[in-house]
């Protein structure tokens, strides 16, 4: 097989092997720290009571999820059955399931990019799990708490990885040049790494490309040029409906809060960069504008902006957004009309709809004149006009 992917021909196969999450598969600590080495605790105790648990891997691309659950199958010497939700149907699965020896040890099956699986397919799955006909392990990118359904994942352990570090990267480059019988200037490898946002993957791919694609005369070294032209551009995760998406709107509207301009501009590129809807951040732009900036003005300037975008679209109207941004992190913050509202509203919802006081109904029929709406309205004073219930109280 002459055409395996370098990442793929690299793969750990042990433990001894992987690179990285030192915190789940290093020795088991003594100390408090919660999942310290779990990984290597539960292989280590399921040699004597055959005994392991369904497993969700929850972390960013690259980060060894998949060789994780190999390496897990491995030491248990357990039969591996590995499956994408992109591509599989939970009959797949079930079939496999149905075909197993019932001498057999207890099956792994791997499920990467669980959080494709819409809630029937993944409740389809929960029956396997509760029996102990199969040990699940998923595999997702995604906040187990929002994409995998509570049965579910309360009969499973979510066990966090990390983004790989610069560290991690390190060695990985140095095995993957290894691999390929090439070195690499120090500003290469460092692009490399600050362009792969963690992911060993990326990394990996890059190199093999880079070592196809560079100049003869560089042999044996990778140059910068190498891997730019190998890597076309940065990799962007952000997931425009995934937890990094939220992550990094919520650090944009805090920095504007905050009035720090320079990290509201950043969150911003971030958000460009990865291509999101410029109508999107420009409403929340307007709706900034109205919660926390003391000059009406701000509202103004933040619905020209959506209007600009609206208009023009990208790439230039990146310009109305950063100048939209600047202007509303800079501007003086007041939430007293958003607070006092919100007051307001959670007595409407404790006290329901109380009764109008009399001197201010309308009094569109002579009846109701009669009856007393709106008498007295001119002789008002300002205390007067909330229901008898909350009268005197002040929101604003």
């Amino acid at each position: 097989m002459q055409n395996i992917p370098l990442p793929e021909k690299l793969r750990p196969k042990n433990l001894k092997e992987y690179i990285g999450q030192e915190h789940v598969v290093g020795p088991p600590s003594r100390k408090a720290t919660e999942g310290q080495g779990i990984i290597r605790l539960l292989l280590r105790n399921s040699k004597k009571s055959d005994f392991f648990p369904s497993i969700i891997f929850w972390g960013p691309p690259g980060s060894g999820k998949t060789t994780l659950a190999r390496i897990i199958a491995n030491e248990l010497k357990r039969t591996f059955y590995e499956f994408s939700a992109v591509s599989t149907s939970t009959k797949d699965i079930e079939k496999v399931i149905k075909d197993q020896k019932p001498l057999f040890k207890t099956p792994i099956v791997f499920v990467d990019e669980i959080h494709r699986f819409n809630k029937a397919q993944q409740d389809k799955l929960l029956p396997h799990v509760e029996k102990g006909s199969i040990v699940l392990i998923g595999a997702t990118t995604e906040n187990p708490s929002f994409e995998i359904i509570g049965p579910l994942l309360s009969r499973c352990r979510v066990i966090t990885l990390k983004e790989l570090g610069e560290k991690e990267l390190n060695k990985i480059i140095n095995k993957g040049l290894k691999e390929v019988n090439k070195k690499i200037k120090k500003n290469a490898k460092q692009f490399l790494i600050e362009s792969s946002n963690g992911d060993a993957r990326v990394v990996l791919n890059v190199i093999e490309i880079a070592a196809n694609l560079s100049n003869p005369s560089h042999h044996p070294f990778l140059e910068l040029s190498d891997i730019e032209q190998s890597l076309q551009r940065r990799q962007l995760t952000f997931d425009k409906h995934g937890e990094e998406f939220h992550n990094v709107i919520s650090a944009f509207i805090k920095s504007m809060r905050a009035s720090q301009v320079d990290a509201a501009l950043y969150y911003l590129a971030r958000m460009v960069a990865a291509g999101q809807d410029p109508l999107y951040i420009a409403r929340r732009m307007v709706v900034f504008a109205s919660e926390d900036v003391a000059s009406p003005t701000a509202l103004v300037v933040a619905n020209a902006v959506f209007q600009a975008c609206q208009q023009i679209g990208y790439p230039e109207c990146q310009e109305n957004l950063a100048a939209g941004t600047v202007f509303l992190a800079q501007a003086k913050k007041d939430r007293s009309a958003y607070n006092a509202y919100m007051a307001a509203l959670d007595d409407v919802n404790k006290y329901g709809n109380l009764p109008v006081p009399m001197n201010i109904r309308n009094a569109p029929t002579k009846l109701m004149k009669d009856l007393g709406y709106g008498k007295g309205y001119e002789k008002y004073d300002k205390n007067s006009l909330l229901p008898e219930k909350i009268k005197g109280k002040k929101y604003f």
